[in-house]
């Protein structure tokens, strides 16, 4: 007579893996939700300067615009250092820092306050992106999940990778941009084991389809562009070089101007995000195309390009707005201000080798793609992340051969000009102000 043979080890892990995937999928349905969410909130509010042209003309519009945005972002800066300082940026780098262990995602508080405290910033205007609270808000939903169910370091570290990669899969309906940026650029806190790996995807996968399902399914930021000749990509090796440049000045300009802003705070409190979003309102109202995350400033530039100089002032401008306005303090990222003064600046370049080589048959749109992953690789040093990232944010899937040449340079570049990743750097400086020695890395590419 044979007796039932006790459950093992190893279908005791099954239903563990099992139980941990459902906790996945779970992270993944509310971070698409919410973040989905977030998106439409922000896009409500981005109406209110038509509104308020409706109403008023000519000074006082300007004034109006500029004392709104003003009070909105010393409103929101209030609120972030009175109940979740940590809410305050983008908030991936203390998801790295939580993942590593040196920093605590407190989800119950910080959700709520990137939330409304984010959707407000952006929406008044202010030069910042949507994926940098989304990411840390699925984190959050992670982290509160993580607690409640009691799970161990490891597992509570892959779950909070689950709810970012969600959260940058919602920002830009990119669901395998989401799984590759845990891949690559967390990829020294992240425990790799299949349930963890695993877990990344499912969420990923599941945010996309709340985000579609409530959002749409077409490509964020559609940028059509035709296929390039190889006997042009000498031309996008070079473009990547001086964007490797650009990313190195746009990093130590961020991490100067977090320097700035603290030191004025410890004179004059809340002095500078007063300032910063007095000059961003009235420039919102002025000259709308220099500020905002600029996920409507791009097509347009793409369907009509102005002159070289116009768009050379208008990147110079953008990036002392988008620099200007993260360093406020306020929730929000810098992925989309990145894209948007890329874009500026891989137009402004097509340009130029169009006055250079009028016959070369030079096409402004798939430089202003390509610009987008190289710009955003030198910053981030993601280089996979900046091409995939790049080609489902615009579908522009035939200029694969040229963002790969940008990005690969631009990665090349930033390295051998001694930039570090933007959210390394953001992290040593999260972890020195809470007292905290900064773990040594491997710069990326070692």
């Amino acid at each position: 007579m044979h007796h039932p043979v006790p459950a093992g080890p190893k279908s005791t892990g099954q239903r563990g893996q099992g139980w941990y995937l459902v906790l996945a999928m779970v992270v993944g349905v509310l971070a698409g939700t919410i973040g989905s969410l977030f998106h439409l909130a922000i896009d409500a509010l981005l109406h209110w300067p038509a509104q308020l042209h409706g109403l008023v003309d000519g000074p006082l519009l300007v004034l109006l615009t500029a004392l709104i945005t003003m009070s909105v972002t010393v409103g929101v800066m209030a609120l972030v250092r009175r109940a979740a300082p940590e809410a305050g940026g983008s908030g991936v780098q203390e998801v790295e820092g939580a993942m590593e262990g040196l920093r605590e995602v407190h989800g119950e508080r910080v959700l709520p306050v990137k939330f409304i405290g984010g959707a407000a910033a952006i929406g008044s205007g202010l030069v910042l992106g949507r994926e940098g609270p989304t990411i840390h808000i699925g984190a959050s939903v992670a982290a509160i999940l993580a607690a409640r169910f009691q799970l161990d370091a490891t597992k509570r570290s892959g779950l909070l990778a689950a709810g970012a990669g969600a959260g940058l899969a919602c920002a830009f309906n990119a669901p395998v941009s989401g799984v590759l940026f845990v891949i690559e650029e967390t990829r020294q806190q992240f425990p790799y084991r299949s349930d963890t790996y695993m877990a990344v995807i499912i969420a990923a996968v599941l945010a996309t389809v709340m985000t579609q399902w409530i959002g749409g399914t077409a490509p964020d930021l559609s940028l059509p562009a035709p296929k390039t000749p190889l006997t042009m990509l000498p031309l996008f090796v070079l473009l990547g070089c001086l964007l490797g440049g650009l990313g190195v000045v746009l990093n130590a300009g961020i991490l100067k101007a977090l320097a700035f802003a603290a030191a004025v705070q410890k004179k004059a409190p809340y002095l500078y995000p007063a300032a910063v979003g007095f000059v961003v309102g009235a420039l919102l109202s002025l000259f709308p195309a220099t500020v905002t995350g600029g996920e409507a400033v791009l097509p347009a530039l793409v369907r009509e390009p102005p002159g070289v100089l116009v768009l050379l002032a208008l990147a110079t401008v953008r990036f002392c707005t988008s620099i200007g306005s993260y360093s406020t303090g306020v929730p929000g990222g810098i992925f989309a201000p990145i894209l948007s003064l890329a874009g500026c600046v891989g137009l402004a370049f097509a340009g130029l080798a169009g006055m250079v080589a009028p016959h070369a048959g030079i096409i402004p749109a798939t430089f202003a793609v390509a610009a987008m992953g190289g710009l955003f690789t030198a910053s981030v040093r993601s280089p996979m992340v900046g091409v995939v990232l790049t080609l489902e944010l615009t579908g522009a899937f035939e200029v694969a051969m040229p963002l790969l040449a940008t990005c690969l340079s631009a990665n090349l570049a930033a390295q051998w000009l001694g930039g570090k990743p933007i959210y390394h750097q953001l992290l040593d400086r999260t972890l020195i102000l809470a007292g905290i020695e900064p773990p040594a890395k491997p710069a990326k590419g070692e």
